[in-house]
C-alpha cells in the first residue's frame, strides 16, 4: 500500500513524506535550498533508527542465512 501511495499520491492527509517533498518544488523557482534540507530532514529518521538499531538489523539478515 506504501508504494501504491508514493506512486498515485494519495490525499494530502495521507501522503507520505516523499510526495509531500515533492510537493514543496514550487512552479515559479527552483527552490533547491528547501528541497535539499527537506531531503535531509525526511532521511535523517530512518539512518537513526538504522544506525541505533544495527545490532538487531544484522542479527534478523543472519538468522535467515544458509550455511554452506
Amino acid at each position: 500500500m506504501l508504494v501504491a501511495l508514493v506512486v498515485l499520491g494519495g490525499t494530502q492527509n495521507v501522503a507520505p513524506l516523499t510526495v509531500k517533498l515533492a510537493s514543496l518544488k514550487g512552479s515559479l523557482e527552483s527552490g533547491w535550498h528547501i528541497l535539499s534540507a527537506g531531503a535531509f530532514i525526511t532521511m535523517a529518521l530512518p539512518l537513526f533508527v538504522f544506525l541505533f538499531l544495527q545490532k538487531y538489523f544484522v542479527k534478523g539478515i543472519l538468522s535467515g542465512a544458509v550455511k554452506g
